[in-house]
């Protein structure tokens, strides 16, 4: 099985509802980092976000995820307020590394919400292949097997890609030729599919994150998102 990691990074926590940003927002001059975001807490409501007091996100709802915002690398204060009412739910600060690109996951339901934190390797594939991250983001569902196969191949017979992953399981980047794929989820040591992506189209040069995810609320049916990272 390809290596699992977890992050754990308690310095981004603040950032962790963050999505829908623009790739041209910046907060400050000189070195920078990248930032993405995802909000993948299936009951939390919708968030307003500020860093160091500026306003870069509104209104961010569940499943949205943001493109890469540069933000000046060092200690960012970062400010998440509900969009309905605008309380403030988490004030605390953020340190990036110049040069270093992230994604950060909101995880687990709102009473237990925490941020999965990724470090991002954006460099491209060898000719003709695909970079591939699959994230068990799916807090009501316990460690999975994770199928990469050609579209509609019976996996009976198959060996999982992935096995026992996880909630908040996040493989290595899987590089493997460009090509049409089929992604299925199913709970671990079962052949019953919990989640289908259907046929892939990936295309060489592409590097993408996909993550699993609830239904809103919480449970299933479960969803992808399917994020890219470079091309």
């Amino acid at each position: 099985m390809p290596s699992m990691t977890r992050f754990g990074v308690a310095a981004l926590s603040a950032a962790a509802l963050l999505a829908g940003c623009s790739d041209d927002n910046k907060t400050g001059p000189g070195p920078t980092a990248e930032v993405r975001v995802v909000h993948a807490s299936p009951d939390a409501p919708a968030v307003n976000v500020l860093v160091d007091d500026k306003a870069v996100l509104s209104n961010v709802a569940y499943k949205q995820s943001s493109n890469y915002l540069s933000v000046a690398a060092g200690t960012r204060n970062i400010k998440v307020n509900a969009a309905a009412g605008g309380a403030t739910v988490i004030n605390a600060d953020a340190s990036v590394t110049e040069g270093s690109s992230y994604t950060v996951i909101a995880t687990g339901l709102l009473a237990n919400i925490e941020p999965l934190v990724l470090i991002d390797d954006r460099t491209a594939p060898a000719a003709g292949n695909i970079k591939l991250r699959l994230v068990h983001g799916a807090p009501n569902v316990a460690e999975v097997d994770i199928y990469i196969t050609a579209p509609g191949a019976d996996i009976d017979a198959a060996t999982p890609a992935l096995t026992d992953v996880p909630f908040q399981g996040a493989s290595a980047f899987l590089e493997v030729p460009a090509g049409d794929y089929q992604v299925r989820v199913t709970p671990a040591n079962s052949k019953t599919v919990a989640l289908d992506t259907g046929a892939l189209t990936l295309t060489a040069g592409q590097v993408r994150t996909a993550i699993a995810v609830e239904a809103p609320g919480g449970g299933t049916p479960l969803g992808a998102l399917l994020l890219a990272d470079l091309n």
